[in-house]
């Protein structure tokens, strides 16, 4: 492979001109609003139900649609942004994510505010991988691109606690039609200036997308997360939760033996066979399914065991928040010290000693002095795995399948979200049946106390198996140019 000029607006330090600063700007902001979303609505579901006529069962529709939507797709539209061109795809998805948001916000009945949230799922598959395409398209690999990342993963990590208090607050003060409503004027504002300071760029070769391996892989992920929240709504034993789970791994198997045939595959599998791509991915899913399963389980004991409000248990969680800005920030320097294989296994085990101590919470309310502490630590560490991460499974990838690799990572993230919360959800679940006195806040107690001890075990499983299989990357390294075989269009 030949190393060719760097593409306009690619730099090679740490100096920004004002429009690569302004690009940088756009393409967090964005990233930032699709990390809200995720979260922006869970303290309001009960208000938009009785808004809207939803029922208690069916509220968990307002989440889990935006799940399938933007992990179904992301795999599918990181490839399509590398044919079509970035730029391009991050525009369409910001539009639709302006117009989707704009429909929830007026919604009265329940089939809009449904397809509202598809809407808002779809731009988030569309914009998430196009934007990190963008973004490591406008840094060589080196230094200069791991600072930007880091500031992306802490922006998207401070985004999910900033939705879980900003979703409290809107709703308190306003309304939870704010919550959609607050996306139109950023969306407008992103496709103002985007097309100003984004270079267009796609891959220089055009070739066929794989419609067979798209079609098969989409409705494989899609009952993969359609199983995983089914069964955080009723129970792992259901029979449309099994169903669903036994389609995905059908699909999903076959969608590998697609691959192998067509000239053209979605995902070619030689990517997948890179230590650094397998693996990373691996990292960002347990990343994300440890900390947002964290997260739920401490709502639920700060809710159902100490008795705290929506808007209260959100806003304990702004420490969490100022922990992951700071993981973010020292994550790159973290890695240039002592490499992305270290980050990635000390980040976890980080995590893990400050989840350990977060088993002794009791019925009393100083035990809120011990989730701050170590939600703080925690969130710190969370940051650093996930900065790794990004570096890691982004890195050694030709520009042309730069849009696959960043739809690879976008996918990791948002299942390991849609993911972690349903298996934690049965542990806790489990302990709570099994309570000889049946449910009630001793039981809650003793099932989060539970989960937390399968989170912390998980943690340190993926600092394991990342030590034992992730290639080391050199930390010395100066930024250098990266490959590249297309140029950006004018």
């Amino acid at each position: 492979m030949t190393t060719s000029k760097p593409a306009a607006g690619v730099v090679g330090h740490d100096t920004l001109t004002g429009r690569q600063r302004t690009a940088l700007a756009v393409l967090l902001t964005a990233s930032f609003t699709l990390a809200v979303d995720f979260s922006v609505l869970n303290v309001a579901m009960p208000a938009i139900g009785a808004d809207v006529g939803l029922g208690i069962a069916d509220l968990q529709w307002i989440a889990t649609a935006f799940a399938l939507s933007s992990a179904g797709f992301t795999l599918l539209m990181g490839r399509v942004a590398d044919i079509a061109g970035r730029r391009r795809m991050f525009l369409i998805g910001m539009a639709l994510l302006g117009a989707g948001s704009l429909a929830g916000g007026l919604a009265g009945t329940p089939a809009v505010l449904l397809g509202a949230r598809v809407a808002q799922g779809l731009a988030t598959a569309i914009v998430a991988p196009a934007a990190l395409a963008l973004l490591i398209g406008t840094f060589p690999e080196g230094r200069a691109r791991d600072k930007a990342l880091g500031l992306n993963g802490s922006l998207m990590a401070a985004g999910f606690t900033t939705g879980a208090i900003l979703g409290g607050l809107l709703t308190d003060l306003l309304s939870w039609r704010w919550a959609f409503l607050v996306n139109v004027p950023i969306a407008a504002a992103v496709l103002i200036v985007a097309p100003l300071v984004l270079a267009e760029s796609r891959s220089r070769t055009r070739p066929r997308l794989d419609v067979p391996g798209a079609v098969v892989v989409t409705l494989g992920l899609l009952a993969l997360v359609h199983g995983f929240t089914h069964a955080a709504a009723t129970s792992w034993t259901d029979p449309l939760t099994l169903a669903a789970l036994a389609g995905a791994v059908v699909l999903l198997a076959l969608f590998v033996v697609v691959e192998r045939v067509v000239p053209h595959p979605l995902v070619p599998l030689g990517l997948l066979t890179r230590r650094n791509v397998a693996w990373g991915n691996i990292a960002g899913f347990l990343a994300f399914a440890t900390e947002t399963s964290l997260v739920f389980l401490l709502t639920l004991y700060l809710q159902n065991v100490l008795g705290y409000t929506p808007l209260a248990a959100g806003l304990s969680f702004a420490v969490l928040g100022l922990g992951t800005v700071i993981g973010g920030l020292i994550g790159p320097r973290i890695i240039a010290w002592y490499g992305n294989r270290t980050a990635i296994t000390g980040g976890f085990l980080a995590q893990a000693a400050a989840t350990l101590p977060l088993v002794l919470v009791s019925e009393a309310g100083s035990s809120i002095w011990l989730i701050l502490a170590a939600t703080f630590a925690g969130g710190v560490a969370n940051l650093v795995v996930i900065v790794a991460f990004m570096v890691t499974a982004t890195s050694d990838v030709p520009e042309s399948e730069h849009g696959l690799a960043t739809g690879l990572t976008t996918m990791s993230q948002q299942v390991g979200i849609t993911m972690g919360t349903p298996l934690l959800s049965a542990v806790l679940t489990a302990v709570v049946l099994a309570s000889p006195d049946g449910p009630g806040t001793t039981a809650t107690l003793d099932g989060v106390t539970a989960a937390i001890r399968v989170n912390c075990g998980l943690c340190l499983a993926a600092a394991a198996t990342t030590w034992a299989f992730l290639r080391r990357r050199d930390a010395s390294r100066e930024p250098t140019t990266a490959p590249t075989d297309h140029a950006p269009i004018a």
